[in-house]
């Protein structure tokens, strides 16, 4: 059951006392934080979810039953945006894979009409995630070294290679598949 002082300062957070639903939100935000930074093992999105977790809870107070603890009502409610996040990176991952395979066909159809070559690599290669696509142009297409890619980009001159050599072994692979 719930403590007597979170008792007390839900029932003047109801009655329209902000600083008591201030000292609330200053009780329980490092829990809510850390939960949320076990589920997501993301500081950003652990900080954005607790803070739009707190929010819902100030304006949903008054469904509060006081069946449980105000933690537990609190988690709950943190959990289930956690996953409707979860469902909307989901779908837009979907849509964004969507989005590559009508623009290759697009392109790969323009290339047709206007008497262009246009190789099926290409359409592989945009199946790539962008981090990956990126340095694979920049070395093999346009021929910058890898630590010229590493300085364009941000990042290592390793972690350029790996990307390199992961993402045309990732090509490889669905010519093999496609192959069999």
């Amino acid at each position: 059951m719930e403590n007597e002082e979170d008792v007390t300062l839900i029932e003047k957070a109801l009655d329209g006392d902000d600083d008591a639903f201030a000292h609330l939100f200053q009780r329980y935000y490092s829990f809510l934080y850390k939960y949320l930074l076990k589920l997501t093992l993301d500081e950003e999105v652990s900080s954005d979810l607790a803070q739009e977790t707190m929010i819902k809870c100030y304006t949903r107070l008054s469904s509060y039953q006081g069946e449980a603890k105000f933690s537990t009502w609190m988690i709950s409610i943190a959990s289930r945006m956690y996953m409707d996040l979860l469902r909307k990176q989901k779908r837009e991952r979907k849509w964004l894979d969507q989005v590559k395979q009508t623009l290759s066909r697009q392109l790969s159809w323009q290339a047709d009409t206007k008497g262009m070559e246009w190789s099926d690599v290409f359409a592989d290669f945009n199946q790539l995630d962008a981090d990956v696509r990126v340095p694979i142009l920049l070395h093999h297409y346009y021929g910058f070294t890898y630590g010229e890619i590493g300085k364009m980009i941000g990042i290592r001159e390793g972690t350029v290679k790996s990307r390199v050599h992961n993402g045309i072994k990732q090509i490889r692979k669905e010519w093999d598949d496609e192959a069999k």
